[in-house]
């Protein structure tokens, strides 16, 4: 499949970027796939759909990848997918879109930033779609509950000791996309989080209408210079476009 996806990019190389894929399932064969994705195949980062048969990335087994994601300077975009424990999510159409999907990739994200993956991998990446699957919502009090918790034994269970701030993790190893949220108030909030520099437009396409997204785009309370960002400048760099 990549090296089909890289055939198009290299057909109209001024038209398409593309992200690669890897099957976490075999990490070390996952690492090396990174090399040739963002290599011989000149694509610009890969996708995961979250947890693999349960398994997070935060977890050790998983260290030759994002080794290999972070040397490679390869984004990893965190898609969501189906909760890993379904059962509670299974009543009232709470799988997908309309609650699982963003619990499950910003419970896969607060995993990495808890578990002191940043501290490890510094270089690393992260792509979280929706506006930060809920995360720039609570981060003062993820900040404020993560500092009570570290101080005061027995108010949560154990917590590897991190050299940053939760917050400051999620401003300095991801960036968030637009995609699926057109309101402009959760944009603000966005901005105000985790800053201009950090937000990248998208669609979610074919899930969501182009022309609505568009038009959201064009019309968002945004100076000039930051819809050049969040519409292609950050993409540019974040992807290293040309």
């Amino acid at each position: 499949m990549n090296d089909s996806l890289a055939s198009l990019v290299r057909q109209r190389p001024d038209r398409f970027g593309a992200l690669g894929t890897v099957a976490p399932q075999d990490p070390a064969a996952a690492a090396d796939e990174i090399g040739r994705v963002m290599g011989p195949l000149g694509l610009h980062g890969i996708m995961i759909n979250s947890h693999t048969e349960g398994r997070y990335l935060d977890e050790p087994q998983f260290a030759p990848l994002l080794e290999a994601a972070e040397a490679a300077k390869a984004p990893i975009y965190l898609h969501p997918r189906f909760p890993s424990v379904l059962a509670p999510y299974d009543a009232y159409g709470m799988q997908a879109a309309v609650w699982g999907y963003q619990a499950e990739a910003g419970l896969h994200a607060m995993r990495l930033i808890l578990s002191g993956v940043f501290d490890r991998y510094p270089g690393l990446t992260i792509v979280l779609g929706h506006l930060g699957e809920g995360i720039p919502y609570w981060l003062k009090r993820i900040d404020n509950r993560h500092a009570f918790a570290a101080r005061i034994q027995g108010a949560a269970g154990a917590m590897p000791k991190l050299r940053l701030t939760p917050s400051e993790y999620f401003r300095r190893n991801f960036v968030i996309t637009t995609s699926g949220i057109d309101d402009p108030a959760v944009l603000a909030l966005a901005l105000d989080a985790v800053g201009e520099d950090n937000i990248l437009f998208a669609i979610d396409a074919p899930y969501e209408d182009t022309a609505d997204a568009m038009a959201f785009l064009r019309s968002a309370p945004l100076s000039d210079a930051q819809r050049a960002k969040i519409s292609h400048l950050n993409a540019e760099r974040v992807f290293t476009l040309r």
